[in-house]
């Protein structure tokens, strides 16, 4: 055998070393700021050169684009077999669900888009949509980060080990129950559970550089992606070692935890698991052309608010239209408007064979922090014969939902946004509302079903939730909204967007998601500067939301066009000079020492002097062409390519 090793148990725990190492610091890929976004764009984008490596593929030919097994099946109706190569998951043992596809540039560029979402464009408009680049407009929403890094890891481990998981190095099978219920807070609810999951979060205290020392690093940008607790890697743990003797049984434990945390009873909905919030609401829109008669023509109704994967999958359902109802100042939906455009449409039919089919509103904006009124808008929606959609990628891990009370159609989510970053998330359906061929419906089903981590997780991360008690958890994230409100009121120059005032009777009316601007400071340049000198990851720029965005900034249509016309010549000056906001976003991992930090850092900024043109474009929004080159920034990147080395090495 030569100095080939063959003990497959230490592949398995190297490959445990190293995602826990990825969780320690994950975060949202390239959206985010701050050290953990930097570290988990830089391990994703090299887990693409693993994948081609491995394949002995030239980068200059070829791309890679992950995906779930069911939009590879689409891909390839689209490409020759001599375009691409596949690596599954399933080549290495492992239950994730995932497929990297390696294909060819000049072949690529030639497909059509797949699904349309979040993270594939570089600027929409009401009536257009500018591409982002290949690979990353054919994957649309989050991706499966952790997934994705796994696999590359597993490629790597390959190499010295004969596999991953061998038949021989399997533990003593585990029930559903043992792996989702009997975990190390067991005894623990309530309050009491919160706090206790707070000092168990992975990663809790990692130490970064900033201008100011060594400090510990803190998230506060869970609209984006929720870190994760040591009872769900412990879950991620279990299930990655099963075999498939009883998976079945774990997902339907995994489907009754759903049912009870989001009261959709079983024997009235179904539970679909896709690979995120995005995939889910586009077998919405691909299920109603499935529905649609000879004559039809639908009519979509969302909102202003709507993030890109609650409005793009419905642009282009052959022969419709997208109605979009307005906003106030705060965020909140015309209600009025809304009903009244439904009894044109569907009650006095006013516009000939054109019918509202579906109403699609997101449960919380992720720009302006509002909770829809649901109950009201799920009313006006089926008074007047439509179907109801909610977009619950927000609201899930943040607010109790009562799908059946509030008599919701469709409802979809997100593992990563609900402390489970796995890969999975999932559509609620009302049974026999889906129309799909049965073939066509079964490959759907198994492709979601395939991740059996990220379902698992998912499943022990709603458990979890369920034990604190929503009502708890909301609260708790309320008052430290209510801490940063009040706290931005008090700061010169802060500009809070939704509701401002923490007195105010709506301030009950909204999440833990604030956005805001210094009105001296570019966004991109107090991102960086949040993250240099307080150690602090947000979010910055339009959050997917381009369209909000326009409109409570009051772009001017000749300044959004050129910003198109620039986006198509110049993407990259373009992007970084665009108009946009700052956000932060809490999670139970949060406290008010968090916020005090952040208060500080940004009254610290605040006091830099800047330049004529920064303060300009600062009043204006934009961002900046020219953000500085710093000491601070240069031991971030060490900092990151340090802990990338340690993920992806053998020793």
């Amino acid at each position: 055998m030569g100095n080939i090793k063959v003990k497959p148990i230490n592949a398995f725990a190297l490959l445990k070393h190293s995602i826990y190492k990825v969780l320690e610091t994950y975060s949202n890929v390239h959206r985010g700021t701050g050290h953990y976004s930097m570290i988990t764009t830089a391990l994703f984008d090299q887990a693409r050169e693993i994948v081609l490596e491995h394949l002995k593929l030239n980068k200059k030919k070829y791309v890679v684009v992950f995906c779930s097994p069911q939009r590879l099946n689409i891909f390839k109706t689209q490409l020759k077999l001599t375009d691409y190569h596949v690596i599954s998951s399933k080549d290495f043992g492992l239950a994730l669900g995932l497929r990297a596809l390696a294909v060819k540039k000049k072949s690529l560029r030639k497909c059509s888009v797949i699904y349309t979402g979040g993270g594939i464009i570089k600027q929409v408009t009401p009536n257009s949509v500018i591409w982002a680049d290949i690979p990353e407009r054919f994957e649309a929403g989050t991706p499966s980060t952790v997934n994705i890094i796994t696999l590359a890891k597993a490629i790597q481990l390959t190499k010295k080990y004969r596999k991953i998981n061998e038949e021989s190095d399997t533990t003593q099978l585990l029930s559903p129950v043992e792996i989702l219920y009997k975990n190390k807070v067991l005894e623990y609810s309530g309050k009491e559970l919160l706090l206790k999951l707070k000092n168990l979060l992975i990663g809790n205290n990692i130490i970064v550089p900033t201008i100011e020392g060594l400090r510990p690093f803190i998230n506060l940008d869970n609209a984006a992606s929720t870190p994760s607790f040591l009872p769900i890697w412990d879950t991620f743990c279990s299930v990655l070692k099963q075999q498939d003797t009883n998976s079945q049984e774990i997902i339907n434990e995994v489907r009754k935890i759903c049912s009870n945390f989001l009261k959709a009873p079983l024997e009235k909905y179904e539970i679909i698991f896709a690979s995120n919030t995005t995939e889910a609401i586009n077998l919405v829109a691909l299920n109603l052309t499935r529905s649609l008669r000879e004559k039809d023509e639908p009519v979509i109704i969302n909102t202003i608010l709507e993030h890109h994967s609650n409005d793009l999958p419905f642009r282009y359902i052959p022969n419709s239209l997208l109605i979009r109802i307005a906003i106030d100042d705060e965020g909140f939906i015309d209600l009025n408007k809304l009903e009244s455009v439904l009894k044109e449409y569907n009650v006095d039919h006013k516009h000939g064979n054109k019918r509202v089919k579906i109403v699609a509103v997101s449960g919380v904006s992720n720009v302006l922090g509002t909770y829809a009124d649901l109950q009201s808008i799920s009313r006006i929606t089926h008074q007047n014969d439509a179907h109801l959609l909610v977009d619950g990628a927000q609201i899930v891990a943040h607010h109790q939902i009562n799908i059946d009370e509030l008599d919701i159609d469709y409802f979809a989510f997100s593992r990563h946004k609900n402390y489970a970053p796995f890969g999975s998330g999932a559509l609620i359906v009302k049974r026999g509302y889906l129309k799909f061929k049965e073939n066509e419906l079964d490959e759907i089903i198994s492709s979601g079903e395939e991740n059996l981590v990220g379902i698992a997780t998912m499943g022990e991360a709603l458990f979890l939730l369920k034990k604190i008690g929503m009502e708890i958890v909301e609260d708790y994230e309320k008052d430290l909204t209510f801490l940063t409100l009040k706290g931005f009121n008090e700061i010169k120059d802060v500009e809070v967007f939704g509701v401002k005032d923490q007195n105010s009777s709506r301030f009950n009316n909204r999440g833990s998601i604030v956005s805001f601007s210094l009105k001296t400071v570019p966004h991109n340049l107090a991102a960086k500067e949040l993250a240099e000198y307080g150690g602090i990851g947000i979010r910055n720029s339009c959050f997917c939301a381009h369209i909000l965005i326009q409109q409570i900034l009051k772009i001017q249509k000749i300044r959004s066009l050129g910003s198109e016309m620039t986006s198509i010549i110049i993407p990259e000056k373009t992007r970084m000079c665009l108009p946009g906001l700052l956000r932060v976003s809490f999670g139970i991992e949060n406290d008010a020492t968090d916020v005090e930090t952040l208060l500080k850092t940004i009254e610290t900024i605040m006091k830099k002097q800047r330049s004529q043109i920064n303060k300009l474009l600062g009043y204006a929004y934009n961002g900046t062409l020219f953000v500085p080159k710093t000491k601070t920034e240069q031991k971030m990147r060490s900092f990151v390519n340090l802990l990338v080395k340690k993920v992806y090495s053998n020793d």
